[in-house]
């Protein structure tokens, strides 16, 4: 019974609720508009350019955001994330022809500042949860939620292509609305007003981190997940629709799959990395970790330029990709936590979500302009030279604090 769970399990269990439920709705809404749009005949580039300002206003809400939390609690700036998700997915369900990109762009700006929202006081409020001196408990947590809400995006990503078949464009993002308003209801009521507030109100020039460790661990994020998204993003799905000829459910289904999988070994990062041997990771895991991933992305960049078996080397190389990359965005999710400071956790989270909104953006805006010009191995070099870049910041990332592994 949820009654005999501690005052803090059932916070996290609040909390990881919201976010899996905003995080679907996410995944399908990037999936509808890359398939619906490419099908209005909308080019790569067009595409891209969509999601601009999801992907900008998620640069300025991690740093706002993170200020706000730490003032006024974790939980309004939640609620106000779902909120504004609600308004965005009744924006676009509108007659196709209000469907235009400065409309589109606006309602993806008010998802992107949402989906920011939710992420950020979603991983702070787990720092609030744990004792510092639980290092091995906190890397479990975070490794849990991350690596479910990846697996629920890519379940997103197969309803979004799912909807977009049997209900169309303005049917799917309306009933997407109506689910996320009944988790507003239920959050305004459940969760404290008091988690992640700062104990003394932080001073606006502070959302900048003043942390070494951080500024290091935020940069090696940004081209992380920049080396994504250069290629995952938008170049990605029209290569899988036009050169391998799929349809919507085939190219949503498959990489739903992707992340479903990509969210299973985040799940179980902590397992790989050697918690169950009594340790957990430091920055030269991290480091070696991106290296590896760089590896690897260069061997189906060369492959997929050859034109050597290119369905299997995408498809296998993906899934290898993933799994790798799954590591490194867990431990990640780890570090930070690990290295913010407990008062106003938010502040130094949101810094470091900062710079992984604009590695999405600069890996967005280059997926769709760099594929349009030179086509998806091009895409795949660019993503190897971000990983390059990856490893060699991350030489620089501090051990983690010496504390007591706890389960």
């Amino acid at each position: 019974m949820l009654s005999n769970l501690s005052k803090s399990v059932r916070q996290y269990m609040l909390v990881t609720f919201n976010y899996w439920n905003f995080t679907i709705t996410d995944g399908a809404l990037r999936m509808l508009v890359v398939l619906y749009f490419y099908d209005l005949g909308y080019s790569s580039l067009e595409i891209a350019s969509l999601f601009l300002f999801y992907e900008f206003f998620g640069v300025v809400t991690n740093l706002v955001g993170g200020w706000l939390g730490a003032r006024l609690g974790l939980n309004r700036t939640m609620n106000v994330g779902l909120g504004m998700q609600i308004f965005a997915l009744l924006m676009l369900a509108v007659p196709n022809a209000w469907l235009t990109i400065p409309w589109v762009m606006a309602a993806q700006a008010l998802s992107g500042i949402a989906k920011d929202l939710n992420k950020m006081s979603a991983k702070s409020a787990i720092k609030t949860l744990v004792p510092d001196e639980q290092q091995g408990a906190l890397y479990k947590w975070i490794a849990i939620l991350t690596g479910s809400k990846n697996a629920l995006k890519g379940a997103g990503f197969f309803i979004g292509g799912l909807l977009l078949t049997v209900m169309g464009f303005q049917y799917a993002v309306a009933a997407m609305a109506g689910v996320l308003t009944l988790v507003f209801i239920g959050s305004v009521l459940t969760l404290e007003n008091d988690m992640g507030k700062a104990k003394s109100k932080p001073k606006f020039n502070q959302i900048f981190s003043k942390s070494e460790s951080i500024n290091i661990l935020s940069a090696a994020r940004m081209f992380l997940f920049g080396a994504r998204d250069v290629w995952f993003v938008v170049a990605l799905p029209i290569y899988l629709g036009t050169v391998f000829g799929w349809n919507h459910s085939w190219v949503g289904g498959f990489l739903a799959l992707w992340v479903i999988a990509y969210g299973f070994v985040q799940g179980i990062a902590p397992k790989i990395t050697g918690k169950a041997q009594g340790r957990v990771p430091d920055g030269s895991a991290a480091m070696w970790w991106a290296f590896a991933l760089a590896i690897v992305t260069g061997i189906i960049a060369y492959c997929v330029q050859q034109e050597w078996y290119p369905q299997i080397v995408i498809v296998v190389g993906l899934l290898i990709f993933g799994a790798i990359f799954a590591v490194n965005s867990s431990l990640h999710s780890y570090l930070i936590v690990s290295y913010a400071k407990g008062d106003g956790v938010s502040l130094d989270v949101g810094f470091y979500y900062m710079a992984n909104a604009m590695g999405r953006l600069i890996g967005t805006v280059l997926s769709g302009w760099v594929f349009q010009m030179a086509g998806l191995s091009a895409c795949l070099w660019v993503s190897f030279a971000f990983l390059v870049l990856t490893t060699i910041i991350s030489i620089r990332l501090p051990g983690a604090p010496k504390s007591k592994l706890a389960n």
